[in-house]
């Protein structure tokens, strides 16, 4: 449970869906969505803009809270890397937060590994590493799926289902863009904005 309360660049990507798509069938007879945990936020059906940011790694730029803010939900898809990040995004709107592979430290222990989020009618999955997916979306009543890890910024649908990653907002790593992501689910197709943060 969370503690509280529960369009720039496209960059489209499939790269990181290569291994997900084998996952995925492997397990498309599973029609019962697992237990994961769920986020009881006392929100209104019309949450309808969300931001998505993910691989903080305890860097939270003031250029990317500017750039979440008119969100009404803001998913973070893991490696937080400081319980100070989770606190400056619920002053611009409740979070749903998942635990990522750095996020190893005592505080960190009570975010789940995976979580489900409801805006409205549309169901999203969240995890940190996409490569971990381990049930079939589309068959669980999955609209969308939100994560992180690998840096790289990208969608992709397949069988009717969204994959986002916003890529990761913290410290630059290589020469990958720090980007986030805004996504619009008032109308489908579903909007998603990428946006590249300078630094």
């Amino acid at each position: 449970m969370c503690p509280d309360h529960l369009r720039f660049q496209l960059i489209p990507s499939y790269s990181f869906l290569k291994d997900t798509i084998g996952s995925s069938r492997r397990h498309a007879g599973r029609h019962a969505i697992p237990f994961v945990p769920r986020y009881d936020l006392p929100m209104a059906n019309g949450v309808k803009r969300i931001g998505l940011i993910s691989d903080t790694h305890g860097l939270l730029r003031k250029q990317a809270a500017e750039a979440l803010r008119g969100s009404e939900l803001i998913i973070h898809a893991g490696d937080v890397g400081k319980p100070e990040i989770l606190e400056e995004l619920r002053k611009i709107a409740p979070v749903v937060v998942v635990r990522g592979n750095v996020d190893t430290e005592p505080w960190a222990k009570v975010l789940p590994e995976t979580a489900v989020a409801e805006a409205g009618t549309v169901m999203i999955y969240i995890l940190h590493d996409v490569n971990a997916l381990d049930l079939d979306p589309a068959a669980s009543g999955f609209h969308i799926v939100v994560s992180g890890h690998s840096h790289k910024p990208g969608r992709a649908d397949h069988n009717g289902v969204l994959y986002v990653n916003p890529g990761s907002a913290g410290p630059r790593r290589f020469q990958l863009p720090v980007t986030l992501a805004r996504l619009n689910v008032e109308t489908t197709p579903y909007k998603v904005e990428f946006v590249e943060l300078e630094v």
